[in-house]
């Protein structure tokens, strides 16, 4: 029995037909439209009619560039921030420290302009730390007796006096400053010339005048400086200026505040002033044996007893007698007279 196939599904020519005559138009037309460009049209409007389509068809595509390359930038972005973070504080710790060595160069610079200035010899410090004691106002410098440091010289920096070698070690300075409870210091008013000491107050960070007369010609915003006769800070540094001055009816005294003129809580640099102490000789030992006076009746016993007597650079010994003192800076004369009973004998 042979088998047909339906109308339906009835074949017409072969493939190998079908081929050979697609290949035949195809290469008609390249030769066509390559002779004569009359397909150009055709072309753009195929394009035309096809873009759509190949925009649908791409989508899917671009999309996945585009999530792909914001997960690659939102990265790339991430690490550039944390770099830049890091870089930023880099550069504010350098600024800052730009900003430090920049102020300690121009303190340096001062403190060599006013060590210029200076009639004596002078040692540059740095304070190493602060004492633990909260109750004193002390600081501790990179200077001792190995740098020519000696106690009771006076601490400076470019704007005033700081304070007063207290503590010697070889090569550390225990320095206690002018606003320390138990410093004081010699001053003078710039402007009126009216002498005083000035007190520390301890944390509070000011001086003080005591026992200034409420009629003193001292006013607020007057310069007081080193008077120099103390004999350990030289006379006209800088020290103070008056913040305050208050006069209460009830108090014979006025309430005098000053500020410090010197950078005491935030310089770090300072200037030792290596002025030499002039300790004052020690007085002579005194005879044992006293030299007896000889007794007369004369009223001119006395200028000759006192004639008699000598002159000594001693403290103030028990005599029978009354004692006349002068006191000066320097010795202490003593002059014995002799007492009534042995005027009368």
């Amino acid at each position: 029995m042979e088998y047909y196939p339906p109308p339906l599904f009835k074949q017409g020519a072969s493939a190998r037909a079908k081929v050979v005559i697609f290949a035949l138009i195809a290469i008609v037309l390249l030769v066509v439209d390559g002779r004569t460009n009359t397909l150009a049209v055709l072309r753009q409007l195929a394009g035309t009619v096809l873009y759509p389509l190949q925009v649908a068809a791409l989508a899917p595509r671009d999309a996945a560039y585009a999530v792909g390359g914001y997960l690659n930038t939102m990265t790339a972005l991430k690490q550039e921030n944390a770099t830049l973070k890091t870089e930023q504080v880099r550069n504010a710790q350098a600024l800052q420290q730009g900003q430090f060595l920049a102020a300690e160069n121009a303190q340096l610079r001062r403190l060599l302009a006013a060590n210029e200035r200076l009639p004596v010899k002078s040692v540059l410090s740095e304070m190493l730390y602060d004492t633990r004691d909260p109750f004193t106002r002390k600081i501790v410098l990179n200077r001792g007796s190995q740098h020519g440091v000696a106690l009771g010289q006076p601490v400076i920096d470019d704007t005033g006096v700081v304070g007063q070698v207290t503590r010697l070690y070889p090569f550390t300075t225990e320095v206690t400053l002018l606003t320390d409870k138990d410093q004081a210091i010699s001053v003078q008013v710039v402007r009126s010339g009216v002498r005083s000491v000035a007190y520390g107050r301890g944390q509070s960070g000011v001086l003080e005048l005591r026992f200034i007369a409420a009629n003193a010609d001292i006013k607020k915003g007057d310069v007081l400086v080193t008077s120099g006769i103390d004999g350990v800070y030289p006379a006209g540094l800088a020290v103070a200026s008056v913040v305050s001055v208050e006069h209460k009816s009830s108090d014979a005294f006025a309430r005098i505040i000053c500020q410090p003129t010197a950078g005491i809580d935030r310089n770090q640099q300072f200037l030792i002033l290596l002025n030499e102490q002039k300790e004052l000789p020690r007085p002579a030992p005194e005879e044992n044996k006293k030299e007896k006076l000889p007794k007369k009746k004369t009223k001119d016993a006395g200028k000759d007893a006192a004639q008699a007597a000598p002159a000594a650079t001693a403290p103030v010994a028990k005599t029978e007698g009354a004692n006349v003192i002068s006191a000066s800076s320097k010795n202490i004369t003593r002059v014995v007279t002799p007492s009534a009973a042995e005027a009368k004998k």
